[in-house]
């Protein structure tokens, strides 16, 4: 009971920051149909940018300045970039955002070096929540849930409840119709593509201490979004929800379970006849097999369900 309910909490709050990194990219995609390449960079920039503000002036300071910053920056990048290659089409958006993801990578290089910087846990976020029998669950773990939960519900509160939301709404299905009331369509595009990357950066402040802050850090997860956006449904904020839990909840049990393969397939009732098979099943771990879980979930989903979970257009 121990190991499942500490897996759970930990599988939940790393899924949270899952959805806080890819609930921007889905409302990039869902509003301009861009699949933004670059998003984990800006999650990495956010992290890089959180260690040298809360250097300076304070984590709590970072975690409001980082991603106004980092939103400007991608407000920026879409007005004065994406918004010149638009008119070609998709691929040239999707060179764009590739292309720029190695900018970044290679500007946070040259800014912080190539090995990973000190960025720590504030000290009043630091030590254990609780004491579940011999397993403490951090502070800062129920942090980066509360923070994720605050902003699943500013974001819903902001769609489906303000006139930018409904303005934001309208113009993903009509942008003739909202251009003709008199709004600014490609400004509404440039602060929502704004606003996705905010998000990323606000997942940077909250991930990169959590775990590591190091160049590599938006390759590790760059992939993995793409994951969730693409079980959870091209475009569908809920099913990006949803697919960031069970991925979260997945990994984290898998990367806790130290059973061989073939005990594994044993007590399912496979029956592994091949000594030399047998043999190498024993040597390879459920835990060593984590890391590609999201990605054989991924091509089941496309196989099975091209849509995701909750989407409404193919994958």
């Amino acid at each position: 009971m121990e190991f499942v309910l500490i897996s759970l909490l930990n599988g939940v709050s790393y899924g949270l920051l899952l959805f806080m990194l890819s609930s921007g990219l889905t409302l990039i995609f869902s509003m301009m149909g861009v699949l933004n390449f670059a998003h984990a960079s800006f999650y990495m920039l956010g992290a890089y940018l959180a260690y040298s503000i809360s250097s300076a002036i304070g984590f709590w300071s970072a975690l409001v300045l980082v991603p106004l910053a980092v939103g400007l920056l991608g407000a920026l990048v879409e007005r004065y970039g994406l918004r010149r290659v638009h008119k070609y089409g998709h691929i040239p958006e999707l060179l764009f955002t590739f292309g720029l993801s190695y900018v970044i990578v290679e500007l946070v290089q040259l800014l912080w070096g190539r090995v990973a910087v000190p960025y720590a846990i504030p000290a009043e976020l630091q030590g254990s929540l609780f004491t579940l029998y011999t397993s403490t669950f951090p502070v800062y773990r129920a942090f980066m849930m509360l923070v994720a939960i605050l902003m699943l519900l500013a974001v819903y509160v902001m769609l489906k409840y303000t006139r930018i939301g409904l303005v934001i709404q309208a113009a993903l299905t009509h942008p003739q119709m909202v251009e003709a009331l008199g709004h600014n369509v490609p400004r509404i595009f440039m602060w929502v593509f704004g606003g996705g990357c905010a998000l990323a950066g606000l997942a940077g402040v909250i991930g990169g201490n959590a775990f590591v802050t190091e160049p590599g850090m938006a390759y590790a997860l760059g992939s993995i979004v793409f994951v969730v956006v693409v079980v959870g449904g091209m475009g569908s904020l809920s099913g990006a929800l949803l697919a960031s839990l069970l991925i979260g909840v997945l990994q984290t049990f898998a990367v806790a379970l130290d059973f061989s393969m073939l005990h594994l397939l044993t007590a399912l009732g496979v029956n592994v006849s091949d000594a030399a098979f047998a043999h190498e099943l024993m040597q390879l771990t459920i835990a060593q097999l984590a890391p590609v879980l999201p990605y054989l979930l991924l091509v089941l989903m496309l196989i099975f369900r091209p849509k995701g979970l909750l989407g409404t257009r193919e994958g």
